[in-house]
């Protein structure tokens, strides 16, 4: 099977409804793909390896018992870190919030653990969302996969710059 972070999300859906790949495989494939480039990118702050694939697990079984809960199941997704994850980090791209877990999920991310997406990982993003870069973030800049010496541009340039170099099929973002 070709490289499955190349993949759309549409793509994945449909391998994945028609058993001809499992999220756990693709899950895997991000995580590393994320592993390996992600560093000099900066697009994540946060990676759940463990969630995203148990995540994943249940994904492949609801889909064996022919019972997946959306068209998505099983493709993963990264979530802007100014969105509240149950039992993830979730700072805003502050230091003023390091080490909150949320006891909640947003409602936006409680939809997508309904519909089965795994949830990779929070995104970098300029602090409380007040830039329109991604340069500002406490915890460094993220920048363009395409020409590291660029930005990816929006105060949530960590999500858009993990689609663009494939560490994700799908990310949540904002718009200040």
């Amino acid at each position: 099977m070709s490289d499955l972070t190349n993949w759309s999300a549409a793509d994945l859906a449909s391998a994945i409804a028609k058993r001809e790949t499992s999220s756990v495989e693709v899950t895997q494939a991000f995580l590393g793909r994320i592993a390996s480039v992600d560093g000099p990118v900066h697009a994540f702050l946060h990676v759940d390896s463990a969630g995203a694939l148990e995540a994943a697990k249940a994904s492949d079984a609801r889909h064996a018992a022919g019972a997946p809960a959306s068209p998505l199941d099983g493709v993963p997704i990264a979530v802007k870190d100014v969105v509240v994850t149950e039992g993830l980090p979730t700072t805003c791209g502050s230091r003023i919030l390091q080490g909150w877990i949320p006891p909640y999920d947003a409602t936006i991310v409680a939809r997508l653990r309904a519909a089965g997406l795994p949830i990779l990982g929070k995104t970098n993003m300029d602090e409380f969302a007040m830039g329109s870069s991604t340069e500002h973030s406490a915890y460094g800049p993220s920048h363009n996969p395409w020409d590291l010496a660029c930005i990816p541009g929006g105060s949530g340039g960590g999500s858009s710059a993990a689609v663009a170099a494939f560490e994700t099929p799908l990310a949540v973002g904002t718009d200040t």
